[in-house]
């Protein structure tokens, strides 16, 4: 599913991350910790081919990123859903239009049944029709996580999800990501939080990958 291979990436001739080695397989369920300004989002954006790796090799849902024309990433992006830190949404669209978003960019046709289905799942049914700056921000991360699976993905990569939400709200976002693991997904969430981490425990078979040192290490399934 993901594989890195003795992976590093570095600028300005300074690694950031580096011999980093380990299989990430199709249905596992993994959370990413460390401490901030530790490498968790680069180590992501090398999971969905927005960094190309400076030595090494990363295999994506069996292909080798070095291979990837720039006109495929478009095509493989599709198969790994993106939860960012940030929650960006064009703001003069709906939430509902701004969920749908990735169907129209990938030139694939509006299934409304499908679409207020998903909303429904992320508690979002009612809020159709608001716009982004009405959202507080437990919403805009269902919506996030809810334009992330639109399309169905293989992966779901959630950047910090629960970093800017109550106790309540992340637990509620735990449960939406462990439901796409329950319906096969490989789901990769960064964290500081080992309190979520802890609650994940009696809910899925979770392990944790930890960086440091510039490092990957992998800490297994004891939280």
């Amino acid at each position: 599913m993901i594989e890195f291979n003795n992976v590093a990436y570095g600028y300005g001739g300074q690694d950031l991350l580096t011999e980093m080695t380990l299989s990430l397989a199709p249905g596992s369920f993994h959370f990413l910790t460390g401490p901030s300004g530790a490498g968790k989002t680069t180590f992501l954006k090398l999971c969905y081919c927005e960094l190309q790796a400076t030595a090494g090799r990363v295999h994506l849902l069996g292909q080798d990123t070095r291979d990837i024309a720039r006109d495929q990433v478009a095509d493989l992006r599709r198969k790994i859903g993106v939860v960012h830190q940030d929650c960006r949404f064009l703001d003069h669209l709906s939430v509902a239009e701004n969920i749908a978003l990735p169907l129209a960019v990938a030139g694939k046709s509006r299934d409304d049944t499908n679409l207020n289905e998903l909303m429904s799942w992320v508690g979002l049914a009612e809020r159709a029709d608001a716009l982004p700056a009405e959202l507080s921000g437990g919403e805009r991360q269902r919506a996030a996580l809810a334009r992330a699976v639109i399309m169905s993905p293989d992966v779901i990569i959630a950047d910090e999800p629960t970093g800017n939400v109550d106790w309540d709200m992340s637990l509620r976002l735990l449960q939406l990501l462990v439901e796409l693991n329950h319906m096969g997904k490989t789901v990769i969430i960064a964290t500081h939080d080992m309190h979520l981490i802890r609650q994940a425990k009696s809910h899925v078979q979770a392990r944790v990958l930890r960086i440091a040192n510039r490092r990957i290490l992998q800490a297994g399934a004891d939280l």
